[in-house]
Parts: C-alpha cells; sequence; structure tokens
C-alpha cells in the first residue's frame, strides 16, 4: 500500500517480498557502518522486517515503510518517523548501497518533511546522524538547522541533531 510518493519513489509498507533486498542492505557492513550499527545474518535481518511489519499493523508510533523505484518497483531501502530520545519527531532513511550517491536520499528526506508536515500534521522534525557519515550530513544541512552534537551512547558515536520548524518548511517553499 502507498504512503506516498516522489518524483522517482514510492513511499511503501513493507512486505514479507522485500526480504531478500532488505537483507542486501542490513547485511551490508558499508551501510550499517554509516547508522552505525552491526551487520545482520540473514536471520536477523528476516526477523528485524517482520518486526517492522508487525509494528506497522500494531499501529506503533514509529513507522518504518519501504522505499522503491517507481520505475521498476526494485526496493532501494527504508524511510522512517520515529521518536528521538527527547519524545520529538524525528525521520530517517537508509539506502541500499547501490543506490548511493544518485539523489535518492535528498529526495526521500524532501518527501519525509513534507508528508510529516503536510499529512502527519508535525509542528517540528529532527533527524539524528552519525557525524562521519558525511552524506547524510550534507543532506540534512539542504533542509534542516544543525541544532547540537552530542555522544550517542547506545551507538557508540558523536551525533549530530537536526530539525525544522513547520513556519521555517513552508517559507522555504515559498
Amino acid at each position: 500500500m502507498k504512503i506516498f510518493e516522489t518524483d522517482r519513489l514510492i513511499v511503501r509498507k513493507l512486505n514479507e517480498t522485500d526480504s531478500d533486498d532488505y537483507y542486501d542492505m542490513m547485511g551490508n557492513p558499508n551501510v550499517m557502518n554509516l547508522v552505525p550499527r552491526k551487520v545482520m545474518s540473514r536471520k536477523e535481518s528476516d526477523k528485524h522486517l517482520k518486526d517492522f511489519i508487525d509494528s506497522e499493523e500494531n499501529q506503533s508510533d514509529t513507522k518504518v515503510w519501504g522505499v522503491e523505484l517507481k520505475d521498476g518497483n526494485e526496493f532501494i531501502g527504508l524511510c522512517a518517523f520515529l521518536k528521538n530520545n527527547e519524545d520529538e519527531d524525528e525521520i530517517g532513511y537508509r539506502l541500499r548501497e547501490k543506490f548511493w550517491r544518485k539523489g535518492f536520499g535528498t529526495e526521500i528526506t524532501k518527501g519525509l518533511i513534507s508528508f510529516g508536515f503536510e499529512k502527519m500534521k508535525m509542528k517540528k522534525i529532527t533527524a539524528d546522524v552519525d557525524t562521519k557519515n558525511l552524506n547524510s550530513v550534507k543532506i540534512l544541512e539542504k533542509f534542516m538547522s544543525l541544532e547540537k552534537e552530542f555522544f550517542n551512547e547506545s551507538d557508540d558515536c558523536i551525533d549530530r541533531r537536526y530539525e525544522i520548524l513547520k513556519n521555517n518548511w513552508l517559507q522555504q517553499r515559498i
């Protein structure tokens, strides 16, 4: 089921047929080191995918969706709305390595922010990123302002928190 779309992408509910491509992403050290999280085995990846599918059915606060190409319907990654450690609305995304450096991160970030403000009626959206994830830092800096830098104990890294207020987003789009 489609949630929203951008020029080249469809954001939709995850399903079990995503498992091979999902594992291609979650089992890839180049992808997971940027999060930073440990690489998943096939069994862990399948369970992780199933947990996200189940959380969507249980109406969880965390929304994790699949991202696919409009042209060819290939699964390219994930995007999400969740709550950060201060209970603020946060966006996130993760892409399969073969889809890096094609503008999809920028496109999905812009789409998530628009959807969050226009459809989910959020007032502020944040995003946390490991400072070593330079490509995501560049993407977030296109749309959001740096709020703070902090040590993320659970991921053992230095994160930056970016944010944007709905009024600022609407002014940017005029």
